[in-house]
C-alpha cells in the first residue's frame, strides 16, 4: 500500500465538522494551535463513537494515545467552520495510527498522525488488538493494509 496523502480530501471517509469559535483566536486574530488539536481530538472522539462504540466498553476499554505529530499547514481566521477527516494508516499488534486532517473548504490547515496502543486496565501493558476491532477500524475507513 503506498504512503496516504494526509492533505488530500479524497483520502478520508470518516468527517467531523466543528465551528470556529471566537474563542479559539490568539492575540494575532489567528484560531490557536490548541483549538486546532481540539479539532482532531473531537475528530477522534466522534470517530471512536460512531464507528467503534458498537463493540462495547470491554473491547473499547484501556486505549492510551502514545504518539501525536502534528504539521500546520496553513493560518485559520474566525468565523468560519472546519471538517476533520479522521483515516486509519495502520493497523499493528496492540496498537492502530490514525491519520487526521483540518480543513477549511479545500484548504488543509493541518495534518496529524495518532499511534493509539491498547493496555490492560489492570497492568497498563499493552494487550493484542481484538480481531473484532481491527475489523471495525477497516470497515469504517477503508483501510486495507
Amino acid at each position: 500500500m503506498s504512503e496516504i496523502d494526509l492533505t488530500d480530501r479524497a483520502s478520508y471517509r470518516v468527517w467531523t465538522r466543528d465551528t470556529i469559535r471566537y474563542s479559539d483566536l490568539d492575540p494575532n486574530d489567528h484560531v490557536n494551535n490548541g483549538a486546532i488539536n481540539a479539532y482532531l481530538e473531537d475528530g477522534r472522539v466522534r470517530f471512536r463513537n460512531q464507528h467503534l462504540s458498537h463493540l462495547g466498553a470491554g473491547i473499547l476499554a484501556g486505549f492510551v494515545l502514545v504518539k501525536y505529530t502534528i504539521e500546520y499547514r496553513a493560518m485559520l481566521h474566525f468565523p468560519g467552520e472546519v471538517d476533520i477527516g479522521t483515516t486509519i494508516i495502520r493497523i499493528g499488534g496492540s496498537s492502530y495510527t490514525q491519520g487526521q486532517a483540518v480543513f477549511r473548504d479545500d484548504t488543509c490547515i493541518a495534518t496529524a498522525r495518532v499511534v493509539v496502543v491498547r493496555v490492560s486496565p489492570e497492568t497498563g501493558r499493552s494487550v493484542p488488538l481484538d480481531d473484532t476491532l481491527k475489523q471495525a477500524l477497516r470497515d469504517a475507513t477503508g483501510f486495507d493494509g
